[in-house]
Parts: C-alpha cells; sequence; structure tokens
C-alpha cells in the first residue's frame, strides 16, 4: 500500500485511562497510531504502550484548552491522512472500511465529518445525533486554531458522511451524568461568552431556551427516548437560559464601566 493510502489515528489524552484500553482495541488495524498525551497522571501513558502507539507529549501547562495540542498533533503523524479520535469514542469496522475505499477514490474529500452516536443515561439520545464532527481529513491541509471547542479548518473540499449511515458513526462512550452536564453549561457557556460577544434582549430569556427545548424534544426526536430524552431536552434548554442570562449580566455590567 502507498503512503497516500495509509491513515494515522491521532488521540489526544489527559488522564484517559477510563475508556482508552476500548478505544485502542477499536483503532487497533489502521497504519498508525499516535497518542499525544498532556502529561497524565493515571494509566494512560502505560495503556498506549501497551498498544504499542507512538507517543508524543505535549506540555499540559502551557494551555488550559486542547486543541493547540491538537493542532502540534495531526502535524507529527507520519501519514497524509489523519483521523483524529477522542479517547472516549469508538471506531466501527465499518467506518475503517469506509475510510480506506473513500481516500483510494479520485472524488475523495480533503475533509469529512463523521457523525456521532451520543448517549445518556444509557440511552441512545435521537436529539443529539448525528452530531457532525469534522475528524478525518488531510493533514498537509489542515489547520486547527486555538480557540476552545473549533472544528479545524481545512483548505480545501469537504463533506458529511450521512447520518442515515449508523453503521459508519463513531460510538461516544462519555454517557454525561447530569452533574457533569451541569458542571459544564458552566464552562461551556463561559468559554462561549469569551470568543463570541453576544447581545441578547429580556426576551431572549424565554425565547432561546423554549426554542432549544422544542428543537430538542420534538424536532429532532427526543420524546422518542423516554425519561432520559425529556431530561436531556431541559438541560438543553437550561444551557440556553444560562448562556443568555451571563450576556445580559455582562450588557449590564458594561454599560455601568
Amino acid at each position: 500500500m502507498n503512503e497516500g493510502a495509509k491513515i494515522s489515528v491521532v488521540i489526544n489524552t489527559y488522564n484517559a485511562a477510563q475508556h482508552l484500553e476500548a478505544v485502542l482495541e477499536s483503532v487497533k488495524d489502521f497504519d498508525e497510531l499516535l497518542v499525544c498525551d498532556m502529561e497524565s497522571t493515571d494509566d494512560t501513558v502505560e495503556i498506549a504502550r501497551r498498544h504499542g502507539c507512538r507517543i508524543v507529549t505535549f506540555e499540559r501547562k502551557q494551555y488550559n484548552i486542547v486543541e493547540p495540542a491538537r493542532e502540534y498533533a495531526i502535524h507529527e503523524a507520519r501519514y497524509d491522512w489523519v483521523l483524529v479520535v477522542d479517547a472516549d469514542e469508538l471506531v466501527t469496522p465499518e467506518l475503517k472500511e469506509y475510510l480506506y475505499r473513500r481516500i483510494t477514490e479520485g472524488d475523495c474529500p480533503d475533509g469529512l465529518f463523521i457523525p456521532r452516536k451520543n448517549y445518556f443515561m444509557g440511552r441512545f439520545l435521537h436529539s443529539h445525533y448525528p452530531d457532525h464532527i469534522l475528524r478525518f481529513m488531510r493533514k498537509d491541509k489542515t489547520h486547527w486554531p486555538a480557540i476552545i471547542h473549533s472544528t479545524p479548518a481545512v483548505d480545501g473540499k469537504t463533506e458529511k458522511i450521512p447520518g442515515s449511515e449508523q453503521q459508519l458513526a463513531f460510538v461516544h462512550l462519555a454517557n454525561d451524568s447530569v452533574e457533569s452536564i451541569v458542571s459544564k453549561t458552566n464552562q461551556y457557556t463561559r468559554n462561549e461568552l469569551e470568543r463570541k460577544h453576544k447581545h441578547y434582549g429580556i426576551g431572549a430569556l424565554v425565547k432561546r431556551p423554549l426554542w432549544r427545548f422544542v428543537r430538542s424534544y420534538l424536532l429532532k426526536s427526543g420524546f422518542r427516548d423516554g425519561v432520559p430524552g425529556l431530561i436531556r431536552a431541559m438541560l438543553d434548554a437550561c444551557y440556553q437560559f444560562v448562556l443568555v442570562a451571563k450576556a445580559i449580566e455582562k450588557q449590564r455590567q458594561d454599560a455601568t464601566r
């Protein structure tokens, strides 16, 4: 197989031992497994070594976000094509076969958005599917901005794997608890407001949470997921309420300065 038809799997880690064995087992047949570790203090590096991964280290102390480590890692990969996998995501055999077939085809894009299956309270969430993420790309055409939760910038054509092809989706093992989601709501809304200047009127306190609930529970079929679907839709609405409330608070603080 020529170099252009090989794929490097890149996994960024920090104290990722919980799911790493299963993740590495799911990607073991790719051409390279590269783990970029941000100075883990658990068994992450030892697990990666046992699975024959090539390991590079990115100093965690310099950054509070993972994106600079992602940029570093993808360009450390040996091969032209890079599949970025989180340390709590499984790659299906069907997705692996699809990617290898796709890179041999003349119309293959420079980047592919891959669907992801998310779970909550042990249930697959219809409301959070297909959750497309850009994770497969040509490394020489890719730059990952140093902005939290940013999408990599690919200089070329990108496509989405259809959500109807569920066998080609990542399987997200995180299965966040309510406590974890509430904690992340505070962190993520803060990060979102830091990178984007948002201005809302009082009406947005009602309109945005209501719209998010309707979208999650009704339009995206969260009602099919029973009680977990209802709770998750309410948490999605809560995220929007907190975001708008923080934005209005900041607007009023700025106005009094």
